[in-house]
């Protein structure tokens, strides 16, 4: 079963493309949190990060960093928020990889909150030697 990425980027659906590559590809997302809200997806349909190999990973950020450059200079945010969500509990909602590039303003209605820990330096340096590359 395609996803509506696939659909998208092989023509069966419209959409307002603004960047493709022979890896990525990246449109306007139809439900605009602000104006100038890019989608940019992976064409391999890779189902989350963890997926993709290195090279389209690193080819998924730099069409990032061209579209919210481009965002920035057509829109003039106060920000820009890059999202890259995981799975459903990682808040994915369409399962092929992609961000988000949002362009922000001070009280645009977005929110994103985690109840904060502090756990202090022993416990960080216990995480951290579990996961140290």
């Amino acid at each position: 079963m395609s996803t509506v990425f696939e659909k998208l980027l092989s023509g069966e659906w419209p959409c307002a493309k603004v960047y493709e590559d022979d890896r990525i590809f990246a449109f306007m997302d139809a439900g605009q949190v602000n104006d100038g809200h890019v989608i940019v997806a992976t064409k391999q349909p890779f189902e989350t990060l963890l997926d993709m190999d290195e090279d389209t990973a690193a080819a998924l950020m730099r069409a990032a960093w061209k579209i919210a450059r481009a965002v920035q200079a057509a829109f003039e945010p106060e920000g820009i928020t890059v999202l890259q969500a995981n799975r459903p509990a990682g808040w994915q909602t369409v399962p092929h990889a992609h961000l988000h590039v949002l362009p922000r303003y001070t009280g645009d209605g977005v929110d994103l909150t985690w109840p904060r820990k502090e756990p202090g330096l022993d416990r960080l340096r216990e995480l951290a030697a579990r996961i140290r590359v």
